[in-house]
């Protein structure tokens, strides 16, 4: 598989936070303490893992976010100064602590997950209209629920009058407005964040997942399944996407890893839906693929950034795999 065609351009708009992760045999009960190991500390936050991402699968990734002038800040901001990425629209806070996510991580790979939002609480509309070229002149706008719901709203609307396409990875769980969601192409769940879309009951069956997603009205949803890859509901009709078999360590970063990797993907297939090109089905299919392989990957290795895998090895890991029905 090639690369991105031309220049695929990527704006994420979205959360910066400093990773503090343990290890422990099994993730506590409600109520226990469960021992662990030593504690590590990783860059991350879903804005700045999706854009690592996405620039590690090629495009040119703009990414807009806030962090703080905290020791974490200057840390995180060495890191992703590291990556390819356009931080001219990085933005220091004085005064303010960056986000923090505190991560435990099962011997199987499982994670539990608190963040507190820090800097990223305090990104404003107005930061958004200071940014704004960064979203308008990308092909894919990328976003999640880090940050405060009015910037969301708002760079989707942004985007879509641009005739840019809008991902939303809606991350951590939460209702959305409808007028979030006509404003999205594609919108990528896993279960919990399904059935809190939904409004339905937590342990509900993927398959009837499926037959409702569509109801909240993108014309791309994928419902992300772990080890058991994903399912694709593109203009009604859903297929399954297999992943590649791996040995997990840490699942942390792995949705990341998924849409980071589909967002850069994505400039073919949102240029073949407008011209309602032959190829329109073929290039989703590729895209989701890619992203599948590249969230498999990020398991493999600890940590959030560090995890992210590169074009090369996803192209590696997507080669054998095919949609099914």
């Amino acid at each position: 598989m090639a690369g991105p065609e031309g220049d695929s351009r990527v704006c994420v708009v979205g959360s910066v936070n400093m990773d503090l992760v343990v290890r422990a045999a099994r993730l506590p009960a409600p109520g226990e303490t469960v021992s662990g190991g030593a504690y590590r500390t990783y860059p991350g936050g879903k804005g700045a893992n999706q854009a690592v991402a996405s620039a590690r699968m090629g495009a040119h990734t703009s990414f807009v976010a806030c962090i703080g002038d905290d020791p974490h800040g200057v840390k995180v901001k060495a890191a992703l100064e590291s990556e390819s990425l356009d931080l001219s629209r990085l933005m220091v806070r004085p005064g303010e602590a960056t986000g923090l996510g505190l991560i435990t991580v099962s011997e199987g790979g499982e994670n539990m997950i608190v963040v507190s939002p820090g800097a990223n609480a305090t990104m404003t509309e107005a930061d958004l209209t200071g940014a704004q070229d960064a979203v308008i002149t990308s092909h894919v706008l990328l976003l999640q629920l880090e940050i405060p719901g009015p910037v969301i709203i708002a760079a989707a609307k942004v985007a879509r009058a641009a005739g840019v396409a809008v991902i939303l990875n809606a991350a951590p769980a939460r209702p959305l407005s409808q007028e979030l969601l006509r404003n999205v192409d594609v919108l990528v769940v896993n279960r919990v964040e399904a059935t809190t879309l939904l409004g339905i009951e937590p342990n509900t069956d993927p398959g009837r997942l499926t037959l409702r997603l569509p109801e909240l009205g993108p014309p791309a949803i994928l419902l992300t399944l772990g080890s058991q890859g994903s399912i694709l509901s593109y203009r009604g009709r859903p297929k399954r996407v297999p992943t590649p078999a791996v040995k997990a360590v840490d699942a942390v970063a792995a949705g990341d890893a998924f849409c980071g990797a589909l967002a850069a993907n994505w400039r073919d297939v949102a240029a073949a839906a407008k011209a309602r090109g032959p190829d329109e089905f073929k290039l989703v299919e590729r895209a989701v693929l890619l992203a599948s392989a590249a969230g498999a990957l990020a398991t493999t290795k600890p940590g959030a950034i560090p995890s992210l895998p590169r074009r090369d090895e996803v192209e590696r890991a997507a080669a054998d795999l095919r949609i099914g029905t």
